[in-house]
């Protein structure tokens, strides 16, 4: 019978830990983004086209954010173009200053949200990554002749692996889009949706994909061992449809007092999920 019990109380246990790491791995963009008013109109933008709703659904997920100053290159785009930009400013897998200093040659194109609809052309579905030779960390749309001159500025809020918003200098708003006015049909498919893994080969490796690069371009992803990096000869499901990321080497906890090259300190971000599990057991 005491052997009984113990079991008993060890599923109990268990079950609990299990709902309890649940609960701690979701998030709310726009309750996050509230504690920052100088982030309002970003965040009333990403309410105002649902695509809070899409982040929130999201189990692994990097966003980049502008204050309002910046935000005014947004809102004075048509309102059909604004949530194809906003969606560029989604990374699909977790990054932090940390594990974007992992990344090798320190180059890598990044998969967003935009790409995920089928409608991006021109590699406008991808970011530009680059750290510069003064460690400044820099973004930029993959589109061909769009700048690499949004600069991570600092940390807004991280939870280990599952979401980090970062704030940038600027939007990114890949020229195809900005310059035409006119942005493709943003109801032409749902953002909230992946497509599955085998749709998204056919995507990239089909006569209207989306990436398109030079050999030298290939062969310097290729040579790439950050997992995370987009291979562009071979795009991985993962990259797209961005299950939950593998943990890097380095706790990003230890990413406090990390400063950027902007001057800013990096957070510290804290697996609310790990310690809620701890304090359950304790």
């Amino acid at each position: 019978m005491a052997s009984l019990r113990a079991a008993t109380a060890t599923l109990l246990l268990l079950t609990l830990a299990s709902s309890a790491a649940a609960t701690y791995t979701k998030f709310n963009i726009t309750e996050i983004l509230s504690e920052s008013p100088e982030f309002s109109t970003f965040n009333s933008l990403l309410s105002k086209t649902n695509l809070s709703e899409e982040i929130n659904n999201r189990q692994t997920i990097t966003v980049l954010v502008v204050d309002d100053s910046a935000a005014k290159a947004i809102t004075s785009l048509p309102a059909d173009v604004q949530k194809n930009v906003l969606a560029v400013h989604v990374i699909l897998d977790y990054y932090d200053p940390m594990k974007l200093d992992t990344i090798a040659k320190k180059t890598a194109l990044l998969t967003t949200l935009f790409q995920t609809t089928g409608a991006a052309t021109n590699r406008m579905g991808f970011l530009n990554y680059t750290q510069g030779a003064d460690d400044q960390m820099a973004f930029g749309s993959a589109e061909p002749g769009a700048p690499l001159s949004s600069q991570l500025v600092k940390v807004v809020a991280c939870r280990p692996y599952n979401l980090a918003v970062m704030q940038v200098s600027e939007a990114i708003i890949p020229p195809s889009i900005g310059s035409s006015g006119k942005g493709p049909d943003p109801q032409a498919k749902s953002y909230g949706s992946s497509p599955s893994p085998a749709s998204s080969i056919e995507k990239a490796e089909g006569p209207e994909a989306s990436v398109q690069t030079t050999e030298a371009e290939v062969e310097a992803l290729k040579s790439s061992d950050d997992a995370s990096a987009l291979d562009v000869d071979d795009p991985s499901p993962a990259a797209v449809d961005a299950p939950e990321s593998s943990q890097p080497a380095k706790s990003a906890d230890a990413a406090k007092g990390v400063p950027t090259s902007a001057g800013n300190t990096v957070l510290v971000c804290t697996s609310f999920g790990f310690i809620g599990l701890v304090m359950l057991m304790i």
